[in-house]
């Protein structure tokens, strides 16, 4: 079996968003990819590797990446602990999580996450400047709306379940419910499985076709 090698790509900045939450920005290195792709991403010195949206556009210089601490994981605890100057294993780009660009002008987006599954709708936002979209984010706390500046404030929508600090108190289930989508919008889902298997039968039940459903499950 042909062995995988990876670069090393040093890290340029690290944002802490939340005491568990962080964005970690790096070297690029000739690396390219579409926006909605993942990477596998790792420490240097370790066995070990976990797949991340890439979080920056595909214009961008660098790359980035939103990691949540997970207690207990193999991969993002010792990430939590690199700083600036200390360097990543990176591999290259892979999925199909992706817009057609010819098509983006003539339609309408909702991306629907829960938690950093908003990733890649992060990168899809800062590469298209003429996207028509809306983004309904599903978080336990206010304070979890991840960057919500980098969007344009009346299309972000935080739905927040253990507090009402977001926009919408309640889950992104329960926003769809009250706020029924139209068959042509095309929506992308990407977060826990039970979150995209629950969201996937109420669009269907409000007439969304399966052609216009799109998903990412990233747990």
């Amino acid at each position: 079996m042909e062995r995988k090698l990876f670069k090393l790509h040093q890290i340029l900045e690290k944002r802490e968003l939340t005491e568990s939450t962080f964005v970690l920005r790096f070297e690029r290195l000739g690396l390219d990819f579409r926006a909605g792709q993942h990477i596998s991403v790792g420490p240097p010195n370790g066995i070990h590797t976990r797949e991340y949206s890439v979080y920056s556009s595909p214009d961008d210089d660098a790359l980035e990446i939103l990691v949540r601490e997970v207690e207990g994981g193999l991969v993002s605890p010792v990430l939590k602990k690199l700083q600036v100057g200390d360097s990543l294993v990176v591999q290259d780009s892979m999925g199909y999580f992706t817009l057609d660009p010819a098509q983006i002008a003539e339609r309408k987006h909702l991306f629907i996450a829960s938690g950093t599954g908003i990733s890649p709708f992060h990168s899809f936002v800062q590469t298209y400047s003429d996207i028509d979209y809306t983004i309904l984010h599903g978080v336990r706390h206010g304070k979890e709306a991840y960057e919500r500046h980098r969007y344009q404030p009346k299309r972000y929508v935080a739905c927040t379940s253990r507090d009402a600090e977001g926009d919408y108190y309640g889950r992104v289930t329960d926003y769809l419910k009250e706020h029924p989508v139209t068959p042509d919008t095309h929506c992308y889902m990407c977060g826990n499985y039970d979150m995209i298997h629950e969201v996937y039968d109420i669009l269907e039940n409000q007439g969304v076709p399966a052609a216009n459903l799109h998903a990412e499950v990233y747990f």
